[in-house]
């Protein structure tokens, strides 16, 4: 399996390494296992940091992440860094990451995207605090929210908020479950030299949150992107059964013209699930779909590296990760 696994890593590398413009800082994902041969391993790069997400077993394929990293090295030389995320293991540790090249000093603590800094724990859990297949919608959000006032709902480590704000935003409202994670959103604003200001950071319940907002001014974009199962005292997230309830509980919150962004990255979610409920959502008329945002390329293989097939089709969509951008029509054209 090593031999092969390298093989596919090495053709995969020659499509991304072009990319890596000013390598020390760029943050990518090298291969993606699901639609590059290997469905249980995925490798991404955050600046000088190689992390390798192995899913093979509870053990994970230890002679096979030191393989790569020896393939890595020889392609990267600067690299500092090797931090295996077992995704199965009973340990939180483990799911977390253990360094199998450098030492925890040397991971990467922030990463450079379209000239916005952003922080990096990439042992603050299982996933590495910065989602890189939602780069477009951080450009997207740069690209289109001068001026706005946003709501970035289930805000994790707050990319699309600083995002936002580095495209001249008015104001951003994260919120979050957990506070460690808007900690991390917070460094972020600092990186940048935007003012940290403890109004513009919630921690909290979503549900308890989103009552508490109906007294508050309207928002001209409203992020919703919601873990893919959650229960709380106050409520149920469930990408698989609940988006549509989710989005027009949020519906009240955004402004006359603006724009609810709905994040959906279930695997098992088909692309014509998730826009069975969109369409639910637009039934009424007051809400359309003005865009569609695709993942990078680096996300989804190259013709020469594709291998192999999703759980389920994305279609319309080019990945699980199904970014949608819908506008909002009020009836009484409240803009505040």
């Amino acid at each position: 399996m090593s031999a092969d696994l390298v093989a596919r890593f090495t053709a995969a590398l020659a499509h991304r390494l072009p990319r890596l413009s000013a390598p020390h800082v760029t943050a990518l994902r090298l291969f993606n296992g699901y639609t590059e041969g290997f469905p249980r391993v995925a490798i991404d790069l955050y600046g000088t940091t190689l992390v390798l997400h192995d899913a093979t077993s509870p053990e994970g394929d230890r002679p096979g992440m030191l393989a790569l990293i020896e393939s890595a090295r020889a392609a990267m030389p600067w690299l500092t860094a090797a931090l295996w995320k077992r995704r199965e293991s009973r340990s939180q540790d483990e799911r977390n990451g253990t360094m199998l090249f450098g030492t925890e000093k040397d991971l990467t603590r922030k990463i450079q995207e379209e000239g916005v800094w952003y922080t990096t724990r990439l042992t603050l859990n299982r996933d590495a605090s910065l989602y890189l297949d939602t780069a477009p919608l951080r450009a997207w959000a740069k690209r289109t929210l001068q001026g706005k006032r946003v709501l970035n709902a289930f805000a994790y480590t707050g990319s699309l908020g600083v995002a936002a704000m580095a495209g001249g935003a008015e104001s951003v409202l994260h919120n979050d479950l957990n506070n460690a994670f808007l900690t991390v959103a917070k460094d972020s604003y600092a990186l940048n030299r935007f003012p940290v200001a403890r109004k513009d950071f919630w921690p909290g319940d979503f549900f308890d949150v989103i009552g508490r907002l109906k007294k508050e001014p309207l928002f001209d974009c409203l992020f919703v992107d919601p873990p893919f199962f959650s229960v709380t005292e106050k409520g149920r997230v469930d990408l698989e059964q609940d988006m549509v309830r989710l989005l027009n509980k949020v519906r009240p919150l955004v402004a006359h013209g603006g724009a609810l962004v709905a994040i959906n990255n279930a695997v098992f979610v088909s692309g014509t699930d998730f826009m069975k409920a969109i369409e639910a959502v637009c039934a009424d008329g007051y809400v359309t779909v003005a865009e569609r945002i695709d993942v990078p390329e680096d996300f989804v293989g190259y013709a020469d590296t594709k291998q192999g097939s999703l759980p389920v089709d994305p279609a319309p969509f080019n990945h699980p990760t199904k970014m949608v951008v819908l506008k909002v029509t009020r009836k009484d054209g409240r803009t505040r």
